[in-house]
């Protein structure tokens, strides 16, 4: 069936999206705007190959994608939380960093048949017509995704140490005043927002396109950035962000496979485009993206000041 196979291709195309927007979201919500997600997602999906091609198990790759990411996670939380560097200059030196290495870690695993994430069947309900094979048939990552989206919510607006982490965000002066450690829950959002990312990277070498090319990340992790704003920091917001770029992404291969006659440079180039229309249209509504966006964003911390 043409529709359900176009809805599974978008699903496989969105996953990323939403992994890797939700990690910076909650990076986000702590008030740290790490502006490298492409290189940790591009880190991710290089170990999760090379894992996988060294084991001949894709569910260590997976893992191997998520402590990548997480690692070099941890090279940008040092160097803007305890180093004081600045956000922005260090989240694109680490993008251009992570194309490097995963361009160089990855050189030996190029022209390799990749081993792909096999689909995890729910019994009965994965034999509904349509709705059975597109959420019921699906891979680990995909799984995960959901439960991520689902977690996040609550933990955000449902729990303690959500509320600390929004109020991190909101004013870190003030959160510290009231006996918070800002830079440990920024540490560890900033971790949190660094293994979604590399799951998101695992994702696209082991389920999207089961092989490693260099720069296979193709700018998903700036969309994923753009998705945050797009969804006001909020993760249902993300997931239906993600679906919709995924949509955008899915609709531009089938549009060059028909051969309507429009340029295939412009119809690669229209998830991108539809990312700065989307940006567009937010600042119009100023007020509501400054009532939305954590306070602290981007501004360092330093106790002793």
């Amino acid at each position: 069936m043409i529709v359900e196979a176009i809805l599974l291709t978008v699903i496989t195309a969105a996953t990323p999206l939403v992994l890797a927007s939700l990690g910076e979201l909650v990076t986000e919500r702590a008030g740290v705007l790490n502006l490298g997600v492409e290189g940790m997602m591009v880190m991710g999906a290089v170990a999760a190959f090379a894992a996988t091609a060294l084991t001949g198990s894709p569910y260590l790759g997976v893992i191997a994608g998520i402590v990548s990411g997480g690692l070099f996670s941890l090279l940008f939380g040092f160097l803007t939380l305890t180093l004081v560097a600045n956000q922005v200059a260090t989240g694109l030196a680490l993008t251009i960093l992570g194309l490097g290495v995963s361009g160089m870690a990855g050189e030996p695993f190029v022209g390799q048949p990749g081993i792909k994430l096999p689909q995890i069947a729910i019994p009965l309900l994965s034999d509904i017509p349509v709705v059975g094979p597109l959420l019921f048939r699906q891979d680990l990552i995909f799984y995960l995704s959901i439960a991520l989206v689902i977690g996040v919510n609550w933990f955000l607006f449902s729990s303690r140490a959500g509320l600390k982490l929004r109020a991190v965000g909101d004013s870190h002066a003030s959160a510290h005043a009231l006996g918070i450690n800002v830079i440990r829950l920024r540490y560890l959002a900033v971790m949190f927002g660094g293994a979604c990312a590399g799951l998101a990277g695992a994702q696209l070498s082991l389920i999207y396109t089961p092989q490693w090319t260099e720069n296979m990340t193709a700018g998903r992790g700036w969309i994923a950035l753009a998705l945050v704003v797009f969804a006001s920091w909020r993760p249902w917001r993300v997931l239906a962000g993600g679906y919709l770029f995924g949509a955008v992404t899915i609709g531009q291969l089938h549009a060059q496979a028909l051969g309507l006659g429009i340029p295939s440079q412009f119809l690669s180039a229209l998830p991108y485009v539809a990312t700065v229309v989307v940006l567009i249209l937010i600042s119009h509504n100023r007020r509501m993206t400054l009532i939305n966006t954590p306070a602290s964003l981007g501004k360092s911390f330093v106790p002793d000041r």
